[in-house]
């Protein structure tokens, strides 16, 4: 069993940064590729962006150039720095393992105009 535990989440201020952690138990972190998703409010969880156990990354079109993945395997930790905030940015944020399939419990980003 994989535990995931998300922090750094929190309120800002359009054109605001934040940096969001996920802590991964287990010996299996630097062979998994790792997601982050979020989800707002009525709507359906969607992917941001993932990163795969030789780090290449790939981003969704609405954060690309504003939010940056990476990893450090030493921490077993998934880090999403996300800069130029927008309000539409405001969601749930989740971290995932993509090849054992979990999820952790999230955290909250809020973005205000």
């Amino acid at each position: 069993q994989v535990q995931l535990v998300e922090s750094g989440g929190g309120l800002v201020q359009a054109g605001g940064s934040l940096r969001l952690s996920c802590v991964a138990s287990g010996s299996f972190f630097s062979l998994n590729t790792m997601g982050w998703y979020r989800q707002a409010p009525g709507k359906e969880r969607e992917l941001v962006a993932v990163i795969s156990s030789i780090g290449n990354t790939n981003y969704a079109d609405s954060v690309k150039g504003r939010f940056t993945i990476s990893r450090d395997n030493a921490k077993n930790t998934v880090y999403l720095q996300m800069n130029s905030l927008k309000p539409e940015d405001t969601a749930k944020y989740y971290c995932n393992d993509y090849n054992f399939g979990f999820w952790g419990q999230g955290t909250q980003v809020t973005v205000s105009s």
